[in-house]
């Protein structure tokens, strides 16, 4: 075989194994989402499941489907959500959700433009119809009188339980229910036939179709008095009523909503037609409405007298077969601005605009009735009418009409204004000669902190730009000076408290309650103690400071750089009767500040529980108490302690100063963090109250005060277990449990006791935590693991190897074709050199 053939051969082996082995990669991933837990996932491999969803057209709500679909757990769902969302991604899979035929799960594209560019132009002329149709309803809403159609708390149902109308008029399917009384008692209940007649009993039939009640009890009642002789002779009496009614079909047309045939009960109005039928439509008139019988306009109806008076008298009852006709609308107008209902309303042709302004209820109180503008469309163009107020009730209409009617401007007549430090501050009305003194006086006069040498009047001038007009508040009062006022004018009287900065001190320190409080003369440093609540038990009484501004009076001297003078004080000698503290008179702006004793400390308590003579809480005496000095304080420890298995609890931040530190340094440590899952668990342990500290406490009790005795701190917890006598497996064994502990076995004892490593164990990295929470952890010694001691209580972990990521299929025949051509590249060299 030649060199060049080997070659060859070689290469592309490496080539088809490559391949397989990327090919075998992905499958692998893919079958192990069935065992996924997000936490351990990388920000690298959620992009890649986020690119899978994405090539399968999964949208972001239907991630909970596809996950059970690839068998995901529940409990892992929200998880990956939040993931998601974390990295940004949630809007990569939304758009998936918007997309229409588009791209199908398959990757299909669309497979007939034809069909797409049909639904387009139905999509859009659908639009261009829904906007007219809400143009129209948006009109129709503001005609005068369609709410009546459209509130659902309102309705024109006839009242079926009334008593029979005099004039109602019967016709077949009608019940009548006759009552004999009297000598004869007998009732009967008997439907009129389609050929108007009721049958009654041993009477025969009697023909009462198109009989109003009257008349049709007149002729029940003749015709029932021969058979029964009382009627005659007024012993026996005849009472005719109406019972169930018939229905009736009528037809209505024009510009109603929904014309069409409706069936209605017999006592049925042209109101409940209109009702039923949803009212006049945006074209429709309020005010003809014409009910047709036998070819006949027998009525018009004008819903106005309703809407406007209450009064429905021309709401005529129905018939069968009666036609209602809405007709169209032949003059409208709109009014808007400041009436009570503005609208559009109809008007008949000799109403006039005054008509018009009493139907929107009249005008609210802020009309201004002098003009009204009317905006009229013309043959060729629009106009602009002004009406004036006494020609409102002689105006003519014209259909189109748009009234607007305006509101009186935001201006007063004869309003002048007093603010500041006056006792009644606010508006008032300007008299004829009103002076500053007068509107001072109206006010209730000055108060006592008003600034007396100055005042001004802010005033309007005749072009209504504004002006200032300063004068003398005390010669005001006095009399010195006339200052009289002007419509619109604003006077001001100054208060000097509010002229200048206010004036505060401050205390801080060992005080019951540290702040800011308002300067007042002659305020000392005792008083502000005091106003403070008192000294707190820890404050230093020889160490009080007081800073205070320094004010040069306008000097400027280069050679002082010193920002505040401050002053020591003792209280204890000071604060007598005639102490220099007591004596010492605060300035605005002070700053003092009570230090706390030296020597002060307050009770710091450790905890310690477990094997312990006696357990509990114990104060630490002083600064250099250690382990083993509070272990002896509690009795020792008992005979089945386990001094190796003792651990430390310590508070994680022992106060807001190490909080901030210690934040600093982690927000460090997270920006250097690339993967979000990471960050997240160094978050949660820092976020533990309590940090686990591992000591010796044997080599601590044989050798007090050496390295192993540790100093106690304030919250420690202090845990003796014990004697420990198991050791537990973790990770990558075939069996992990927990086993008796034998001095004599090994740590490859006691894995190959749990079924020795697995496949993908990473024996290597094997550690063992210990009781006391100290971490050991295999080393290497030239090519073999040197693995660890183990003691009681230990627990061994073994940790998975890293799972490599590998190429996508596309990437390995990528790869695949780019080898393809350095061999032929190799092999046209080698022949070029044989």
């Amino acid at each position: 075989m030649s060199k060049k053939t080997l070659l060859l051969q070689l290469l592309m082996l490496f080539i088809g194994l490559g391949v397989k082995a990327q090919i075998s990669t992905n499958s692998m991933t893919s079958s192990q989402l069935s065992q996924i837990k997000v936490s351990n996932l990388s920000d690298d491999q959620i992009r890649q499941i986020v690119a899978e969803m994405k090539k399968n057209n999964v949208s972001y709500d239907q991630i909970g489907s596809y996950a059970k679909q690839k068998g995901i757990a529940d409990s892992e769902v929200e998880a990956l959500k939040t993931r998601i969302k974390q990295l940004n991604l949630d809007t990569e899979l939304s758009s998936n959700s918007s997309t229409r035929n588009g791209m199908d799960s398959t990757g299909r594209q669309y497979e007939d433009a034809a069909a797409d560019t049909t639904f387009y132009w139905q999509q859009k002329y659908k639009k261009i119809l829904d906007r007219q149709d809400l143009e129209k309803e948006l009109k129709r809403r503001k005609i005068f009188g369609t709410e009546l159609f459209s509130n659902k708390n309102l309705t024109f149902e006839p009242n079926l339980r009334m008593a029979t109308p005099p004039n109602y008029k019967l016709a077949a399917d009608d019940e009548v229910i006759i009552d004999v009384y009297g000598y004869s008692e007998v009732q009967h209940k008997l439907k009129v036939s389609p050929d108007g007649y009721i049958r009654i009993p041993y009477l025969g039939p009697v023909y009462v179709n198109g009989l109003t009640m009257a008349e049709a009890t007149q002729r029940i009642t003749k015709q029932l008095s021969t058979i029964y002789s009382g009627i005659k002779t007024g012993n026996t009496s005849v009472q005719v009523t109406l019972g169930n009614i018939r229905s009736i079909r009528i037809l209505l047309i024009g510009e109603a909503t929904q014309p069409g045939t409706y069936t209605l009960p017999s006592l049925a109005t042209v109101a409940n037609a209109l009702y039923v039928s949803g009212g006049p439509n945006e074209n429709g008139s309020f005010r003809n409405i014409d009910v047709i019988r036998n070819g006949n306009v027998v009525s018009t109806f004008d819903l106005y007298d309703f809407l406007v008076h209450g009064d429905l008298s021309n709401n005529v009852v129905l018939q069968d077969q009666d036609i209602v006709k809405v007709n169209p609308y032949k003059l409208r107008v709109e009014v808007t601005g400041e009436v009570k209902r503005p609208a559009i309303f109809e008007a008949k042709e000799r109403e006039t605009l005054q008509d018009i302004i009493e139907f929107a209820g009249g005008y609210t109180d802020n009309a201004f009735r002098d003009n009204i503008r009317d905006y009229r469309v013309n043959k060729r163009a629009r106009e602009v009418v002004t009406i004036p107020a006494d020609s409102v009730a002689f105006f003519r209409l014209k259909t189109g009409d748009k009234f607007y009617v305006d509101s009186v401007v935001s201006r007063y007549t004869n309003r002048v204004t007093i603010a500041g430090a006056v006792f009644h501050a606010g508006d008032f009305a300007l008299e004829p000669n009103m002076t500053v003194a007068d509107l001072i006086k109206k006010a209730d006069g000055v108060q006592e902190e008003a600034v007396m040498s100055r005042g001004v009047i802010r005033r309007l001038q005749d072009d209504y730009t504004p002006s200032i007009v300063n004068f003398n508040v005390q010669d005001v009062l006095d009399g010195k000076e006339n200052m009289p006022l002007k419509r619109e004018d604003s006077v001001i009287i100054f208060s000097k408290l509010k002229v200048r900065e206010e004036f505060l001190v401050k205390i801080d320190g060992e005080v019951n309650q540290p702040g800011y409080y308002i300067y007042g003369d002659s305020m000392h440093l005792e008083d502000l103690i005091l106003l403070a609540g008192g000294l707190k038990s820890a404050a230093s009484l020889t160490h009080v400071e007081i800073s205070r501004r320094i004010h040069n009076k306008g000097v400027y001297d280069s050679a002082d750089f010193r920002m505040a003078i401050t002053r020591q004080f003792d209280l204890n000698a000071d604060l007598s009767a005639n102490g220099e503290a007591n004596a010492f008179a605060l300035q605005p702006f002070d700053e003092i500040m009570i230090r706390r004793e030296p020597s002060y400390s307050e009770q710091a308590n450790v905890i310690i529980n477990g094997e312990i003579a006696y357990p509990g809480i114990y104060t630490i005496n002083n600064k250099k108490e250690r382990i083993s000095d509070v272990i002896r304080r509690a009795g020792g420890l008992r005979p089945d302690a386990s001094a190796e298995g003792a651990l430390l609890l310590r508070k994680t931040f022992a106060n807001s100063a190490d909080s901030t530190f210690l934040s600093s340094k982690l927000q460090v440590f997270y920006n250097k963090l690339r993967d979000t899952s990471n960050v997240e668990r160094v978050k949660d342990e820092m976020t533990k109250k309590m940090q686990l500290l591992g000591i010796e406490l044997k080599k601590a009790l044989a050798n007090p005060g050496s390295k192993y005795d540790l100093y106690l701190e304030e919250g420690d917890v202090i845990r003796v277990p014990k004697k420990l006598q198991t050791v537990q497996m973790f990770g990558e064994v075939y069996f992990p449990k927990k086993v008796r502990f034998d001095k004599s076995f090994t740590f490859r004892d006691y894995v190959n006791g749990s079924g020795g490593f697995t496949a993908t164990a990473l024996r290597r990295r094997s550690y063992i935590v210990y009781a006391n929470g100290k971490v050991k952890s295999t080393r290497k010694v030239l090519f073999f693991n040197r693995y660890p001691k183990v003691e009681p209580g230990s627990e061994i972990y073994v940790p998975p190897k890293k799972q490599h990521q590998g190429m996508s299929t596309g990437e390995a025949v990528s790869l695949a074709s780019a080898l393809a051509s350095v061999a032929l590249v190799i092999v046209t060299i080698i022949n070029s050199t044989k």
